[in-house]
């Protein structure tokens, strides 16, 4: 142990350390870089990264004009999912309207909507989404199932016959031009006929019970914000040395390559893991997000993580001749690690053939165990493969990039 700190605090290693953090404190532009955008992106992407679809602009053709078509238009308005923009007198009418991008969807009564009711047959209504979005256009299908589902429930509740209940069944056309006329798939999601609500789930919301979505994407963006910050701001001081020419001053000094190595990444790592800290810090005040597990464990996870994302930035800088081509190859490598993390999007909506790879992404590991401790209290019995996994990827890529680096300085 004695040779250990006589090592790190000797006469080479140390005055390299604090060499480096002069050199830090000297550059504000950095300092700036680790404090004010953590923030505000983690807070941005708290508020506008929200997969909740509400207040779609839905254009209404009632050729029934009866009160169980008022009815049926209610019902969709009072799920707040949809807003009525307005009446239309013709099915043409709507799908300019939906073309024109004025609407979101539409929704046509047909006439004899009513005596279909009267009559217990199964009434069908159309709903024709513009599928230009497909991810609303999904969602809001999906609203529209349960908003149907919801009200034949209350009609079988209310009023049910002998035999069979009326109900009403929605057709739902998605189009990319929103047009009736043109050529679209028709899904029919009425299903069987009920007779009366006989089961009643009862739902137990789990570890968020308040539905938060900030909760999810924030304890997710947490390590894509380490990683990418931390590959970038190591990418560029780095490379840094290299057009201030000072990598060659370094080498005339009596210091090793691996001194060098450490005393540039250690001032780094410890910054950046401060901003584990910053970024807890602004979920719990902003969003509310709580720590129901061990902080230490979570903390641990998160230098991890951003030693990970030095490793990543070194191993960019030892190809790289100046910042400018450094901040090029990122492009290259931050938006795929981002995009195959889940933080955003389910693992399980990409193609299977994509899905293996993103076990070979830090990011998604720590999602996975910052949601864990954060929100589920998980300990280490449970994220230990995670753990482990994140740790083997740090050593890796900070093993790699040191050996360039070293190789370079050779």
């Amino acid at each position: 142990m004695s040779v250990i700190l006589e090592k790190i605090f000797g006469r080479r290693l140390w005055p390299l350390f604090v060499k480096e953090l002069r050199q830090i404190k000297r550059n504000r532009r950095l300092v700036v870089s680790l404090i004010i955008p953590p923030t505000v992106q983690l807070i941005l992407f708290g508020f506008a990264l929200n997969p909740e679809v509400k207040n779609l602009r839905l254009g209404v053709v009632d050729e029934s004009r009866t009160g169980e078509s008022r009815e049926l238009v209610s019902a969709f308005v009072e799920s707040r999912s949809f807003e009525v923009k307005a009446y239309y007198a013709s099915p043409d009418e709507l799908g300019r309207a939906l073309s024109a991008g004025n609407l979101d969807a539409g929704l046509v009564v047909p006439e004899d909507f009513a005596r279909q009711r009267e009559r217990h047959q199964t009434a069908q209504v159309q709903l024709i989404v513009d599928a230009v979005n497909a991810n609303t256009a999904t969602i809001a299908g999906g609203y529209a199932a349960r908003i149907i589902a919801a009200l034949n429930q209350k009609i079988a509740r209310a009023a049910p016959p002998p035999a069979q209940v009326q109900q009403t069944s929605p057709v739902i056309t998605e189009t990319a031009t929103a047009s009736p006329d043109a050529n679209s798939v028709a899904l029919n999601v009425g299903g069987p006929q009920i007779s009366r609500a006989s089961i009643t789930p009862r739902i137990a919301l789990l570890y968020n019970p308040g539905l938060q979505n900030a909760w999810f994407i924030v304890t997710g963006t947490l390590g894509t914000l380490l990683v990418l910050n931390g590959s970038l701001v190591s990418a560029a001081s780095m490379v840094k040395e290299k057009e201030a020419g000072t990598v060659e001053q370094l080498l005339m000094t009596p210091a090793e390559a691996s001194e060098i190595i450490t005393a540039k990444i250690a001032p780094l790592f410890l910054l950046l893991a401060a901003d584990v800290g910053l970024a807890l810090g602004v979920g719990y005040v902003v969003f509310g997000i709580p720590v129901r597990g061990s902080l230490l464990l979570l903390y641990f996870a998160g230098s991890l993580c951003v030693l990970a994302g030095i490793g990543i930035g070194t191993f960019l800088a030892t190809f790289a001749k100046s910042q400018q081509q450094a901040q090029l190859m990122g492009f290259f490598v931050n938006p795929p690690v981002a995009l195959l993390s889940g933080v955003t999007t389910p693992i399980e909506a990409m193609p299977h053939w994509l899905q293996p790879f993103t076990y070979l992404n830090p990011v998604r590991h720590f999602a996975l165990i910052s949601r864990g401790i954060m929100l589920k209290g998980a300990g280490l019995n449970v994220l230990y493969p995670n753990i482990l996994a994140l740790l083997s990827f740090a050593t890796v890529l900070v093993g790699v990039s040191a050996w360039r680096f070293r190789k370079q300085l050779g």
